[in-house]
């Protein structure tokens, strides 16, 4: 889910945070991907012309590997060193957002099986992405996939997006890459977002600047956390009747939300949930749980050929020529990705760097946050 609303604000409150590059602009750059998010998306976006899942001769699931294979060559293609992150256990105070995905899903697999009965193949396509859920054995094909590429990938305690965070706080990379905002609230200095969607969509990369962020809209990091919180995270409810803009004030007169609560009118006092455990949610912003930065080792290596033809080709079902085609690109590529960063890119191709306003969260970011799993 990320934070509600909080791209929405800060385009308002603070609009020379949020720019939008074109994909060649992050030539020589480093960049921690939330492999969860990224592996919902191509479940989603990468389908058979009847809408279906792309699946292999023994009816195996495959969209999320073609997703993986061609995205992760085209980012290298462009200069762009991915790392991704997998998500570990979900923390305890998840169990309620997650609870409600589940929910979610078994009421559009309801409707999936109606619309087979009665339904159009149209309704049954858009009832069916509704269903699409991340497994472990994805998450493993995925990892698998990776490592005979030669691309890092980490395997985070707990929330991905905390873990590309630190990735990126500690220098590691140069941001972090994800749909959900909260990337931002456990203080990635830089997210991008919209980088693995499919080029097709020709969507420039929105890139989020933390500090300019806190500049613009005049709050310190913790007070910018317990706005997270109060506009809506994944961990605690909201109070009723305090939507973004009302928080946002609230928080810039009186700093925390001990002091807000302490200030409520009456009328909202009484929405305040019950036993609200916003504190501990503040301490999984302030402290996740994370492999410290200093101690990852990100290495890009040359691709195993044969045993990525191994894998995709003789175990999945994928065409061999272009799996190889592919190889080709990414071992020729990585080497050209791994040259340092020249400056001067940016002079000879000017990026379209102009502040982003907009007024609704991009459409296709939260049809991927209502349906991921662990997220």
């Amino acid at each position: 889910m990320g934070i509600q609303g909080l791209t929405k604000l800060i385009s308002e409150q603070a609009p020379a945070a949020i720019k939008s590059h074109e994909f060649k602009s992050y030539f020589g750059r480093k960049v921690a991907i939330d492999a969860s998010m990224c592996i919902y998306q191509f479940m989603i976006a990468v389908r058979q012309q009847d809408g279906r899942v792309l699946t292999n001769e023994d009816g195996e699931t495959t969209s999320h590997l073609m997703g993986m294979f061609y995205r992760t060559i085209r980012m290298v293609e462009n200069g762009i060193k991915p790392v991704y992150v997998f998500d570990g256990k979900p923390p305890t105070m998840k169990s309620g957002e997650l609870a409600k995905r589940k929910a979610r899903k078994e009421d559009a697999l309801n409707k999936m099986e109606e619309a087979n009965e009665v339904g159009t193949t149209e309704d049954v396509a858009r009832f069916e992405k509704r269903t699409v859920r991340v497994t472990k054995e994805h998450n493993q094909e995925c990892k698998r996939l990776l490592k005979t590429m030669g691309i890092p990938y980490v395997e985070a305690p707990t929330e991905a997006e905390a873990q590309c965070a630190e990735l990126a706080k500690a220098g590691k990379v140069f941001a972090a890459a994800s749909e959900d905002m909260d990337t931002v609230t456990f203080g990635s200095p830089v997210l991008l977002r919209h980088l693995t969607f499919s080029e097709q969509r020709k969507m420039l990369i929105d890139e989020i600047n933390l500090d300019a962020a806190l500049k613009g809209m005049e709050l310190d990091m913790p007070q910018f956390i317990d706005l997270c919180i109060m506009m809506g995270c994944d961990y605690v409810e909201t109070i009723k009747g305090v939507g973004p803009q009302r928080a946002f004030a609230m928080i810039k007169e009186h700093k925390t939300i001990e002091a807000v609560i302490e200030h409520l009118p009456e009328k909202l006092k009484a929405n305040v949930p019950e036993n609200w455990k916003y504190d501990e949610a503040r301490e999984l912003f302030v402290k996740p749980d994370v492999l410290p930065g200093s101690e990852v080792d990100l290495k890009w290596e040359t691709p195993n050929i044969d045993a990525v033809v191994q894998f995709m080709v003789n175990e999945k079902g994928f065409n061999e020529e272009r799996i190889r085609k592919g190889c080709e690109k990414l071992e020729k590529n990585l080497k050209t990705a791994s040259q340092s960063r020249m400056l001067d890119f940016f002079k000879a191709s000017p990026s379209t760097a102009a502040p982003k306003k907009r007024g609704a969260e991009d459409t296709a970011s939260k049809t991927a946050k209502k349906g991921r799993k662990k997220k």
